[in-house]
């Protein structure tokens, strides 16, 4: 049977990953009552899925711009909750992009009636991109380095950054390949769990960071006005150090990290940056589905005992912005994020800082939605990282663009 309404996307089917959309239904009868039902195969055959009941208005016509959900993933005026609602059928699952080659594909439909999806009325897909049109993914194995770099299109000259995840490992591509696809050369850098890297390496070494920052000065399509560096969790606080103790480092941006060096000593040059002590005995398991709080583990950063692992940014003549949630359950990013605002306020830096509400400790780029829990792929452990899925998305939206905002000013 053909089908009875129209699902369109404007501007485009395809657009990127931080693109919104706006979903329009066409053709149902006045004030129909209708479900909308998202749909999305990870690339390990995951399902992720969200749905809102909605309503036409007196034309047989929805724009999710405008027309409030009654109910279902979420509710209100929320353009674009069917994505950021996003919830997998197996708990605990993180949607990720392995494969920044290829799209995320989400199916939309419309049903008939509040609740039993048996009669499909129209459907469409929005391929969602990570790589730009003409943006270049290039692998990267020079010297010790385990990188990726993305070069968007075009002579240039573009800021140049460098991109790190968290204490998870890996070479993670997709916020780079979007931040590439906005402008940036772009350089994912793995620094644990990659290759011939391994999972919890005794000591990092800052000159890894320094070859990094070197590799990337040298690509002719890199302005030489300085590098800027972004990292999440424990790349937060390695952003910071690279701002502190390596030249040619203009901005830094800090996403739920901390202001002391975590869990892994730092080897500069004739010294070391000790790791904030910890106490794994504070960790709280949850009896019956074994999930892990950490926010407890780490010594009181108050006690001058810690100090010596802080990371003195005052020293740092970079420009820094700090991001966090304050339902961060991993670790209080927001208190370390102020204790590093301060101190660089008290020598008269330049610091940019937010904290939002409701937001966890996985700040994503936006529209990816909300994981509260995952497996950690070092500690092999769920770990709860927080969260309240409209308060976080709503944040990631705010955080990104305050990223792009904050490099292209300082860069």
């Amino acid at each position: 049977a053909a089908m009875a309404a129209r699902l369109s996307l404007l501007p485009s089917r395809r657009c990127l990953c931080d693109d919104p959309v706006q979903i329009r239904v066409a053709g149902l009868q006045p004030q129909q009552a209708v479900t909308l039902r998202a749909s999305l195969l990870d690339e390990s055959g995951e399902l992720f899925q969200a749905h809102a009941l909605y309503r036409a208005g007196s034309s047989g016509e929805l724009d999710l711009s405008r027309s409030p959900a009654l109910g279902g993933s979420y509710l209100g005026v929320e353009p674009m909750g069917l994505l950021w609602a996003l919830q997998s059928k197996t708990p605990y699952k993180r949607l990720a992009k392995r494969n920044v080659l290829t799209p995320f594909c989400v199916d939309l439909e419309v049903y008939e009636g509040h609740g039993d999806m048996s009669r499909l009325l129209g459907k469409c897909t929005n391929e969602r991109w990570f790589l730009g049109e003409g943006v270049k993914r290039i692998s990267v194995r020079e010297g010790r380095l385990r990188a990726t770099l993305f070069l968007p299109p075009g002579p240039g000259p573009f800021p140049g950054l460098i991109d790190l995840y968290g204490s998870g490992g890996g070479l993670i591509e997709y916020r780079a390949s979007l931040l590439a696809s906005r402008g940036f050369v772009t350089l994912a850098l793995a620094y644990m769990s990659f290759e011939d890297i391994p999972a919890m390496p005794e000591v990092l070494e800052l000159s890894y960071f320094e070859e990094a920052v070197n590799f990337l000065r040298k690509q002719q399509q890199v302005k030489d006005t300085g590098i800027g560096v972004l990292g999440l969790s424990k790349g937060g606080d390695l952003a910071l150090s690279m701002a502190t103790f390596l030249p040619g480092i203009k901005a830094a941006v800090s996403i739920s990290g901390s202001s002391f060096n975590s869990f892994i000593p730092l080897k500069g040059d004739g010294f070391t940056l000790p790791v904030h002590p910890y106490d794994l005995g504070r960790m709280k398991i949850c009896d019956e589905s074994g999930l892990v709080d950490f926010s407890d583990v780490l010594h009181d950063h108050m006690d001058p005992a810690t100090w010596d692992c802080r990371i003195p940014v005052e020293k740092s003549l970079a420009k820094f912005l700090f991001l966090s949630g304050l339902d961060d359950m991993n670790w209080k990013s927001d208190l370390y994020c102020r204790d590093a605002a301060q101190r660089l306020q008290q020598h008269g830096r330049q610091v940019e800082f937010y904290s939002y509400p409701g937001a966890g400790h996985l700040l994503e780029p936006p529209y990816l939605p909300l994981c509260k829990v995952s497996i950690h792929r070092v500690l092999g452990m769920f770990v709860h990282w927080g969260g309240q899925w409209r308060e976080h998305a709503k944040a990631q939206e705010d955080a990104w663009r305050r990223i792009q905002v904050f490099f292209w000013q300082h860069l």
